[in-house]
């Protein structure tokens, strides 16, 4: 089959010919059909965050056609369409047990990102608990991107814990940005939309934004201060993780204000205690999504609540240039598309 190969940290990605894998016990090998790329994958190249064994097939947001089931496998048949869970998880911990999967103790690795390998590839064998129907009226690239941009919207909505009628300053309108915009929307909550790429604006509106800013630091915060009555807003998500995003984020939180950090970067974020307790603002994280989250994601698409973030398709063979594409700033979602 063909593949895309990581050799080299900083490198690009070689397309090869290798093995199809065959499925053993308890596992399915799924035709990939689509696969999204997001931050997490210009990590990887960078060698910030997860550095997996090389060489690597990357590739974490996977929807497609099961071709094969193992021995023991009785949930999917060959011709089932699903989409992948990328947290190999235990199931037994306490974290498992309370349904924050993804913080498993145990982890036995995340597909595409660490230990197994991922989507850049034909075919990718799996252990089936990895994988979640995907309704017949979602696409396959739509379907892909619920496997971490959906799912991780869903899991920082959740964490924010809104209220119809609150302002929520969103930082970086991205594949995960975008989504959580329109979850906010249709939960009645006010959006200011924050992106240094002014060109994102019209892209926000569309998602549910009821503003956009481009500015950054002290004039971002003057702006929500300004749409906001000098209160400041309800919640920010961040889905950067600069320290500049993080500070601006922080200074725009009203009292008892709550900021979700999402994104992440190798900077840190200086924080006031001062300001910390005598506001009682909160600052709390959220990594990725719960298995439930991509079910509740495809169950949006398949009712038509969420819409298309898709913006760019390529193939296989193009996966640099989808790569560079993103690394140099990208509206929405990209996804690679297999024939």
């Amino acid at each position: 089959m063909k593949a895309a190969l990581l050799h080299e940290l900083g490198q690009r990605l070689r397309i090869e010919d290798v093995a199809r894998p065959k499925p053993g016990a308890g596992e399915v090998l799924v035709k990939a059909r689509a696969c999204g790329i997001d931050g997490t994958d210009l990590k990887l190249l960078d060698g910030f965050g997860y550095v997996p064994d090389l060489p690597f097939i990357m590739g974490h947001e996977i929807a497609g056609e099961v071709e094969a089931v193992g021995a023991g496998v009785s949930a999917f048949a060959p011709g089932d369409r699903v989409a992948v869970y990328n947290f190999v998880t235990c199931g037994a911990c306490f974290y498992c047990r309370s349904f924050r999967d993804q913080l498993c103790l145990n982890m036995g690795g995340i597909v595409g990102v660490l230990d197994l390998p991922g989507g850049f590839a034909e075919y990718v064998c799996l252990p089936a608990q990895q994988l979640i129907a995907l309704p017949d009226n979602v696409s396959y690239a739509d379907g892909a991107t619920c496997c971490d941009a959906g799912m991780t919207a869903l899991h920082a909505v959740d964490r924010a814990d809104v209220s119809i009628g609150d302002r929520v300053l969103v930082i970086g309108i991205g594949g995960v940005g975008s989504m959580v915009t329109q979850l906010l929307a249709a939960s009645g909550v006010q959006v200011i939309a924050a992106d240094i790429d002014a060109s994102k604006e019209e892209w926000a509106l569309e998602q549910g934004a009821s503003a956009f800013s481009s500015a950054a630091g002290g004039e971002l915060v003057s702006l929500v201060q300004a749409l906001s009555g000098d209160i400041g807003v309800d919640r920010v998500i961040d889905v950067v993780g600069l320290e500049s995003t993080m500070t601006a984020g922080f200074a725009s939180l009203r009292r008892g204000g709550r900021l979700v950090a999402v994104g992440y970067t190798p900077e840190l974020f200086p924080l006031s205690g001062k300001e910390l307790a005598q506001n009682e603002k909160e600052v709390i994280g959220a990594r990725a999504g719960r298995r439930d989250d991509l079910r509740r994601c495809l169950m949006l698409y398949a009712s038509g609540a969420l819409t298309s973030i898709v913006r760019a398709t390529y193939s296989l063979d193009q996966v640099n240039e989808a790569l560079a594409h993103l690394r140099s700033g990208a509206t929405g979602r990209i996804v690679l598309t297999y024939d």
